[in-house]
């Protein structure tokens, strides 16, 4: 028997193992209408083509099953903010094949880093970064845009500042920007030195100010094992890192934020269903006792 599937903006990564077509179960499974999955493995080159009968199984699951709204991450390995020309001509290909996957299974997103830039220049790492963006959004067709996620800000990273992910978005043609968006990772955003525990409301002024609260498309929903900015990134479970419970009671309860897609990457560990329903649970407990 299915269980219950609660009817909001809150879900989960989920394994895609088995196919694509799985994946809207097991978001059905920790109760969830909202999903983020892997339409390859993100740790491999190599690339996978999907069929027209597999895009057609996985929108035929993803409306057996309720889902409302789903997206994808794209591959690890992925750096188009490289020097290296040839890994950037291999990031490029590979990035544009997340796109193309996600356009023929219609999904709402696709979420990817900005890369980092190894030589040290931050600027020309955020050029590459637009450039093959821009590249990709160009040859491929649909309407699935890229949210483009802060990162924790270690080594080099181009992605650890509201500047850089705004510098990013300024540098992509306006008939092109409303394919882009930011995705905001809460463990992410507190490791790079954004203080949501101590200055909340000046964290999303600052956001307004430098991106626009417009193009935040997404929220991943992470504690983090480490303290404000550590730049590490180190996932823990909702409430029990050093952010606590307060930042995530703030969003959840935040009617601007209602409507905006909010999406665990907490650890899986022994028991993926049972740890996705736990933090799940930790945050709509919020709103049954607003």
């Amino acid at each position: 028997m299915a269980r219950e599937s609660h009817e909001d903006e809150l879900g989960a990564h989920v394994s895609a193992a088995g196919g694509v077509r799985n994946a809207p179960a097991r978001a059905r499974e920790i109760q969830a209408v909202c999903l983020q999955l892997f339409t390859k493995q993100p740790n491999r080159w190599a690339e996978h083509t999907l069929g027209s009968e597999q895009a057609r199984e996985y929108r035929e699951e993803a409306s057996a099953h309720g889902i409302r709204v789903a997206g994808s991450h794209d591959s690890y390995l992925i750096n188009l903010a490289t020097p290296d020309s040839v890994l950037w001509e291999r990031s490029y290909e590979s990035f544009r094949h997340e796109l193309a996957r996600s356009s023929d299974l219609g999904l709402d997103f696709l979420v990817t880093h900005p890369g980092n830039a190894t030589d040290g220049d931050s600027a020309s790492g955020i050029a590459r970064n637009a450039e093959g963006v821009i590249r990709a959004l160009e040859e491929v067709g649909g309407s699935t845009p890229v949210l483009l996620e802060m990162t924790a800000g270690g080594g080099t990273s181009v992605g650890g500042s509201f500047q850089n992910l705004a510098a990013i978005l300024e540098r992509v043609p306006s008939e092109l920007r409303s394919r882009l968006g930011v995705c905001f990772d809460t463990c992410h955003a507190y490791s790079a030195g954004y203080d949501l525990v101590g200055d909340y409301e000046g964290v999303w002024a600052e956001f307004q100010d430098t991106i626009g609260l417009e193009r935040l498309g997404l929220f991943h929903l992470n504690d983090s094992k480490h303290p404000l900015g550590s730049r590490k990134d180190r996932h823990q479970h909702l409430g029990e890192g050093t952010l606590g419970p307060e930042p995530f009671r703030r969003i959840l309860l935040d009617p601007g934020f209602r409507t905006i897609p909010k999406i665990l990457e907490t650890p899986k560990e022994s028991d993926p269903v049972g740890n996705d329903l736990r933090n799940l649970r930790f945050l709509r407990s919020f709103r049954s006792e607003a």
